[in-house]
């Protein structure tokens, strides 16, 4: 029945942003609502689920709060022009190169395993350079999210993380053998970003003969001003700005301060230093307040839908259930099914969810077949993890919506079947170097 439920909620949702015919907010905080009480669960429990799933978000939604106003006003201030031209004139505004530099410096950001910190590190640096090409953000976001897939095999990321403590294995000895796996997915995704850059430059010149770009067809964030590059930065304290931004991302990289704490300190020295008059600081704040707003309440509904269907154990049913329906006859290869579903299964399930309660399960049944407990782990992780930042139980891929101005649904119907292709390949890639029997 919670299996049912489950599954019956998350396609709804997943179908109805998809199609663009409701509200993120709406699908849910009220889809999850109804499948609660059907499944015959309390309003107390229900208000525990929810307050369950905003806690695992809060951190996720104070920072994008303050990073959104932080490089918001940056973005006034034309702080980041000169670098964007700069940008243009090494690349020479190829489109192709962009796409591939995009798809290294995703890799590059991506060692520390933090989505969240990879997005707001290279989002707001990209956006105005896809924007004065013409190219499209969900290309960008395309292209980063299968380079910060391979990367976030790392033993300090959180998947490698979640196997080590289920099977035991540490893992560092886990990772010794996805370094080659990694190294040829990034490679991969170099030519994969050269070919979806050539389809780009298509597609701007066919844009362009209407006199548009697909930038301005796909980007639904706040307004970018004038299309003009200026060499001149508004603000007199650019060094400073500079520096701040620079500052806010060692922080990050390092973990020096909780990353919500780290923007609520660069907005306030942003506005000091910028802005003396309060009067001006609430201004800079209201101007730009709305749109960070609407994504903090993106995130929080993101929140509720995942504290409903995790923890009512909707998520471990799902996980079950799907053993009980695979043939018996799969056994021995079981682990490998489960790593060529991993990206559907991504939608479908939490991360912790797809570790917690589907991993043990498969290990044990493969286990019959004497396959050991690694050789599941790197099925299931490299088959996995190209898909943690199309689904929408990831907040930080609530968090690249926002900072992009692009929708989720959109972002699935763009970017979903590429990304299970580009899992194949490096499933692919892991059994030629014989990683899973």
């Amino acid at each position: 029945m919670l299996t049912i439920i489950g599954v019956l909620i998350i396609v709804a949702i997943v179908s109805l942003l998809m199609m663009g015919k409701t509200s993120p907010i709406l699908a849910m905080s009220c889809i999850p609502l109804i499948g609660a009480l059907i499944a015959g669960f309390s309003f107390s429990e229900i208000s525990e689920f929810f307050e369950a799933g905003i806690l695992k978000v809060t951190k996720v939604g104070v920072m994008f709060l303050f990073a959104i106003l932080f490089f918001s006003i940056l973005k006034e201030l034309r702080t980041f022009d000169p670098l964007i031209k700069a940008m243009i004139s090494v690349t020479r505004g190829n489109v192709i190169i962009v796409s591939v530099i995009t798809a290294i410096v995703a890799a590059l950001v991506h060692l520390d395993g933090s989505g969240a910190a990879t997005f707001l590190i290279i989002i707001p640096a990209f956006l105005p350079l896809y924007r004065q090409l013409g190219m499209s953000p969900y290309l960008m976001l395309l292209l980063m999210v299968g380079s910060m897939g391979v990367m976030n095999m790392v033993p300090w990321g959180g998947p490698l993380g979640r196997a080590s403590a289920v099977t035991g294995i540490d893992a560092a000895t886990l990772w010794q053998h996805i370094i080659p796996v990694q190294i040829l997915g990034v490679l991969g995704m170099v030519f994969f970003a050269v070919i979806m850059g050539m389809r780009e430059k298509g597609r701007i010149t066919r844009a362009q003969a209407l006199g548009t770009t697909p930038f301005e067809q796909d980007y639904m964030g706040e307004d970018f001003g004038p299309e003009v590059l200026s060499n001149e930065p508004k603000s007199k304290f650019f060094w400073f700005n500079i520096s701040l931004v620079i500052g806010a991302i060692v922080c990050l990289a390092f973990g020096l301060f909780s990353a919500p704490y780290v923007f609520m300190l660069a907005l306030s020295l942003l506005l000091l230093v910028n802005f003396p008059n309060p009067k001006d600081q609430m201004e800079m704040i209201n101007r730009h307040a709305p749109q960070a707003l609407s994504m903090v309440a993106i995130i929080f509904a993101a929140g509720a839908f995942l504290g409903v269907l995790s923890e009512s154990g909707m998520l471990d049913s799902i996980a079950r259930d799907l053993i009980n329906i695979l043939p018996n006859s799969w056994v021995a290869n079981i682990h490998v099914a489960v790593g060529i579903l991993g990206v559907p299964l991504d939608i479908f399930t939490s991360t912790d969810a797809y570790y917690f309660a589907l991993l043990p399960i498969i290990q044990e049944v493969a286990a019959t077949a004497d396959v050991s407990a690694d050789s599941v782990v790197y099925a299931m992780a490299i088959g996995n993890n190209a898909g943690t930042f199309v689904s929408p139980f990831s907040p930080a891929t609530w968090l690249a919506m926002g900072l992009a101005g692009i929708d989720m649904g959109r972002h699935l119907r763009y970017s979903f079947g590429w990304i299970w292709l580009f899992s194949l390949y490096i499933l692919v890639v892991g059994f030629f170097l014989g990683l899973y029997y």
